[in-house]
């Protein structure tokens, strides 16, 4: 008998477009971190473009419009590169509400992923995980367009 769905427990809260993105940084929407007790990023390298290179990260704000935006220490991916035939690689970031700067009032967070020096195929999606109110699903973000369950 199926008592919850995974999207009970998860939500689709920050996405980064999978795409040929050009050498620049991108990031999720600011995620309000009392929703959730932690987030895990995962950030989707394809095939990298010459000689260039990916980054990530997570930032935290005050406010859900990035006010005092600063990085969240220990959040930084070990590079990938070309060079390093990191082609079709997938890597997992851990936070968790309670690494925010909570005594200067962080209450928000965002991925940020960098391509550098080459258009490289690449992407990246938050999930928010254990809802302090469930479904999860309720806090999906607005790109997720449906939910299936047999």
């Amino acid at each position: 008998m199926k008592m919850l769905n995974p999207s009970d427990l998860a939500a689709v809260v920050g996405v980064i477009d999978p795409d040929a993105n050009s050498a620049a940084t991108y990031t999720t929407d600011w995620i309000d971190m009392s929703t959730f007790q932690m987030v895990m990023g995962i950030v989707m390298a394809g095939t990298l473009g010459a000689s260039a290179t990916l980054d990530a990260k997570f930032e935290q704000a005050t406010d859900s419009g990035g006010s005092g935006v600063k990085d969240i220490s220990g959040t930084d991916i070990t590079q990938l590169t070309k060079a390093g035939s990191d082609d079709d690689k997938q890597v997992v970031i851990n936070l968790h509400a309670d690494d925010l700067d909570l005594a200067n009032d962080f209450t928000h967070a965002r991925l940020s992923m960098t391509v550098g020096t080459a258009t490289s195929d690449a992407g990246a999606v938050v999930l928010g995980m254990s809802p302090r109110y469930a479904p999860a699903s309720d806090n999906d973000a607005a790109t997720v367009d449906e939910i299936v369950t047999p």
